[in-house]
């Protein structure tokens, strides 16, 4: 019976990844030649087809896109494993990789990390923001240790704990309709410019919990990547937008903005730190989850 190896997956992942058997070989640090003889013997060892040829490509049979899966899952894993026993071998703690799924979470996030960094002098931080808005992916992936998100999607396997709780509002510039009423409803925001971050309107509180229930859509919606930027475009008249309560009171000092509540009950939402069941246990990654904890009441 064939034995698969981590060979073979690293080999599946590389073709997969690269496209074509010259550049598969490449990053392998293998010749094309050896390549194609490293790939037929583990077709003969499985004993089926992992490719269909197409010119110089390689394209997954149904048995080699089932494999890749595997591959994807095990090879981060196995890498993981690796270098957290390497460091366990130097006396090292490790890094706390944190993916972000929540824009104006970083701003949040950076008041945490300051003092998490004094109290681990072992341990490393590193934020990675390319996983925004796919951050389950690259927990189970094993990219990232923690994720920052407003939306956990439960899973088996993972567990997210709240550690912040906020408000979403309504913002608003200096000669706005709006500035100094109680709260907006719904019918007040159709003729406007709604400035968001750029995220789908189905994750989206603006529309999913106050806007699209009362059957209303702005009259033009604007995705603006920076806050900065954002609350700018606010304080000169050019939109409205949604963001949560602390982050435009920390602006309130140097731009004319202010929060409006979203309708006479507002939008409460909560920020969650989700990582991996097996990983519950690691101490500085529960500590940070602690530390976080101890924020929740310092930016109402």
């Amino acid at each position: 019976m064939a034995h698969i190896e981590r060979s073979h997956l690293a080999i599946v992942r590389a073709v997969d990844q690269c496209g074509s058997l010259t550049a598969a070989a490449e990053k392998l640090h293998l010749t094309q030649s050896a390549l194609s003889h490293a790939i037929r013997k583990l077709e003969n060892q499985l004993g089926v087809a992992i490719w269909s040829r197409e010119g110089r490509s390689l394209r997954p049979t149904q048995a080699g896109d089932y494999l890749l899966g595997v591959a994807n899952r095990l090879i981060p894993q196995l890498s993981h494993a690796e270098e957290r026993l390497r460091q366990f071998a130097l006396g090292e703690r490790g890094t706390l990789r944190i993916g972000m799924e929540c824009h104006p979470c970083y701003e949040w996030l950076l008041k945490v990390v300051s003092p998490y960094l004094a109290a681990w002098p072992d341990v490393d931080v590193d934020v990675k923001q390319e996983f925004q808005f796919g951050g389950i992916g690259a927990l189970f992936g094993y990219e990232i240790d923690m994720l920052v998100t407003p939306d956990p999607l439960h899973k088996q396997g993972l567990r997210f704990e709240p550690v912040f709780d906020y408000e979403q509002v309504l913002v608003v510039g200096p000669r706005h309709r709006l500035r100094g009423t109680e709260f907006a409803r719904p019918e007040q925001i159709a003729d406007e410019t709604l400035i968001t971050y750029p995220v789908p309107i189905e994750r989206l509180d603006i529309y999913t919990r106050f806007l699209l229930p009362a059957g209303i859509r702005p009259k033009r919606h604007k995705p603006i990547e920076t806050t900065d930027i954002m609350l700018q475009m606010v304080a000169s008249g050019r939109g409205v937008a949604a963001l949560p309560r602390w982050l435009v009171d920390e602006y309130a000092g140097k731009l004319d903005v202010i929060a409006v509540r979203l309708g006479a009950q507002g939008v409460d939402k909560q920020i969650f730190l989700g990582f991996r069941d097996s990983d519950a246990e690691i101490d500085y990654l529960r500590a940070f989850v602690e530390l976080a904890r101890l924020h929740r009441n310092g930016m109402g």
